[in-house]
């Protein structure tokens, strides 16, 4: 248990910047309480691992805004181009005459999403908050964030290290049983599922004598005629 803690957690640098990033889009939360918590688990380290975070959400965010400009830009030109020519503007010089209009009058300089929504207070905790709700009332005022808290907040998290949350095949497939078909190896798992599924789960011990009595119908059915038989 401890190397796997060293492994993940060993380094406070190498630690995925993700994990923060729900903490930073909790607007319970946010940085303040981030702060507050990487300070108490590292020490000095913390005000460096939060620059990083930092870095990261901004980097993060641009990634979805650029994005989605570019869908609402690749959408704009396609309207364009199938109206008549009559109606065709230069979409470089409509954006080059915005640019120094908004320049101008001073929007230029107004603060991103991410600024605004960092700058605002924390909302107050309360034991029914919901998170996800809270994103969706406010996707109007940020889109750009409310999708990233959409991917974002549902990832599940697991304590358990990701090559043993999906080594099922290992324990089908075994050294006594490698000459499984890749099909076989499917039903088994599937059929692993299905049994773990049912609300009254099977119990072998109980119906032991009814899968024996199938065993002995399964092969007479396949065995050939003797003399025995006659």
């Amino acid at each position: 248990m401890k190397k796997k803690f060293e492994k993940y957690w060993g380094d406070p640098t190498k630690i995925n910047k993700m994990l923060f990033i729900p903490c930073v889009l909790d607007p319970r939360h946010k940085f303040t309480t981030l702060s507050f918590a990487l300070k108490k688990m590292f020490g000095d380290n913390g005000a460096t691992i939060e620059k990083d975070v930092r870095e990261y959400m901004k980097s993060l965010f641009n990634e979805y805004s650029s994005s989605a400009s570019k869908d609402k830009c690749g959408k704009l030109s396609s309207e364009v181009e199938a109206s008549s020519s009559s109606y065709m503007v230069d979409i470089g010089d409509f954006y080059e005459e915005l640019s120094r209009h908004t320049s101008g009058s001073g929007a230029g300089n107004s603060k991103s999403e991410l600024d605004k929504y960092l700058a605002e207070d924390t909302e107050v905790g309360t034991s029914d908050f919901n998170v996800l709700l809270w994103w969706k009332y406010n996707s109007a005022r940020f889109p750009f964030l409310s999708e990233m808290a959409r991917d974002i907040l549902a990832i599940p998290i697991s304590s358990v290290a990701s090559e043993c949350a999906f080594s099922t095949g290992g324990r089908v497939l075994d050294s006594f049983r490698s000459s499984l078909t890749s099909k076989l190896v499917e039903a088994l798992v599937c059929l692993q599922d299905w049994l773990r599924s049912e609300s009254q789960p099977i119990s072998i011990e109980e119906d032991l004598d009814s899968l024996e009595q199938l065993e002995q119908d399964l092969a007479k059915v396949g065995k050939e005629p003797s003399i025995d038989d006659i």
